[in-house]
């Protein structure tokens, strides 16, 4: 696989969304999904290392360069699923695979479980399934995350007076990640503001969830996927400890030295990775 990389910007009905575009015309498509507020570069080093691919990494909306969601809207689960269709549609794919990462892989199990028909294969790492919530706390959810939206205007987003501050605040934020891992994500994430730098992500991406799934609507995605599914789980990550759930996953899982970053954090990360997804993108 070719390592040149085409920056493209997708015109979808509803929003603009940008992305890295991978490998050769006639490659197996594929939609790789980030984690929360990463972007397409969160891709950069395992994408080269993936053979016989046609690798659409996006920022998804509100990270990178695509396009924030106008105002009064948000960033729900199915609007994810909802891009990520739009996009296929555009690229003239019926059916594609998806690589996902954090919240990238939970946004691929939500679409993957919704329309099995169209998805192939699905190769995640270190994601499965949202933050759950119980019944009895759905409204008491419900009434913060409305205070949340209504404070929110009045917040700021940090201005950094050089990068290099700003790439350390990345590395020690809520996953930390390598500087190596900062930096590529940087390269993406920030802007030039009046004194210095700020990221381009939509300060709603912060904002608490409404609502949230009970672990058996959940499941219920997971056991409605009919692809073929490959699960890399970094075991210093988030999932690792989760033993009794990866126990009853009914899909392949690889547990890979790393922190949740791991297909980014250093290129054994990234090798590593790629291994296991080069040998499941050419089992029949």
């Amino acid at each position: 696989m070719s390592c040149a990389v085409e920056e493209i910007r997708l015109s979808l009905p509803h929003i603009e969304l940008a992305a890295h575009l991978f490998g050769p015309q006639d490659g197996q498509p594929v939609i790789a999904l980030h984690g929360w507020l990463d972007n397409a570069n969160s891709f950069a080093r395992l994408a080269p290392k993936l053979k016989g691919l046609r690798l659409l990494a996006l920022d998804m909306a509100g990270h990178g360069h695509s396009d924030h969601r106008p105002a009064g809207a948000g960033y729900g689960l199915p609007d994810y699923a909802h891009d990520v269709l739009h996009v296929a549609q555009q690229m003239g794919w019926e059916s594609f695979s998806l690589m996902g990462h954090s919240l990238g892989a939970i946004v691929s199990v939500i679409l993957a479980g919704s329309v099995p028909d169209r998805i192939e294969r699905l190769a995640l790492i270190d994601g499965l399934m949202p933050l759950l919530g119980e019944p009895e706390t759905a409204a008491e959810r419900m009434g913060a995350a409305l205070a949340a939206q209504l404070a929110q205007s009045g917040k700021r987003k940090p201005v950094y007076a050089q990068m290099d501050q700003a790439i350390e605040a990345r590395m020690k934020g809520r996953v930390a990640v390598s500087r190596e891992a900062a930096e590529l994500l940087a390269q993406r994430g920030l802007m030039p503001v009046p004194g210095g730098y700020t990221w381009r992500s939509d300060s709603r991406l912060t904002l608490p969830s409404a609502m949230r799934m009970t672990r058996v609507q959940a499941l219920s995605f997971v056991h409605a996927i009919r692809c073929p599914v490959h699960l890399v789980v970094a075991d210093s990550g988030m999932l690792a400890q989760n033993t009794s759930l990866l126990g009853s996953l009914p899909f392949s899982v690889t547990v890979l030295p790393g922190g949740h970053h791991l297909h980014l954090n250093d290129e054994a990360g990234a090798a590593s990775v790629a291994d296991c997804f080069n040998r499941f993108f050419t089992v029949p």
